[in-house]
């Protein structure tokens, strides 16, 4: 089962630049990927270019080993034809507003995270933790 998620980056304008994810979302898994191998401002940008994904971080794409000279990375759906571009929002609400279980922003050099609380009728996206730990070396 997929916990969904959105992954996004805040510019210097306050719009935030972000990408779908699929496969668990939750902050004691994607949220310390994302801390432990998505920490810079590059390594971000980087991440969100390739567009939506199913996973950011496996050993394979669509069922086969890696051909990135990568042992981990991102299994992006334009790996498998789809067209499916970072999307530009013109600010937090407008990010918050797709309905993943998950968001994710990396603001001033960190990551912040959120509860969407999607499948309860709170109204406002909940402020996380994420849990300390490096994870998947």
């Amino acid at each position: 089962m997929a916990t969904r998620s959105r992954i996004g980056v805040e510019l210097s304008n306050a719009s935030i630049l972000s990408v779908y994810h699929h496969w668990d979302g939750a902050p004691s898994w994607l949220g310390r990927i994302l801390q432990t191998h998505y920490n810079t401002q590059e390594k971000v940008s980087d991440l969100i270019d390739g567009g939506d994904m199913s996973v950011c971080w496996t050993d394979k794409v669509w069922g086969e080993d890696r051909k990135d000279g990568q042992k981990y990375g991102p299994e992006y759906y334009s790996a498998r034809g789809e067209d499916c571009p970072p999307r530009l929002d013109r600010d937090q609400d407008e990010f918050f507003s797709d309905g993943e279980e998950f968001s994710y922003i990396f603001r001033n050099g960190n990551w912040f995270a959120y509860d969407m609380h999607q499948f309860e009728d709170l109204v406002a996206p909940e402020p996380i933790e994420i849990p300390e730990g490096v994870l998947a070396c």
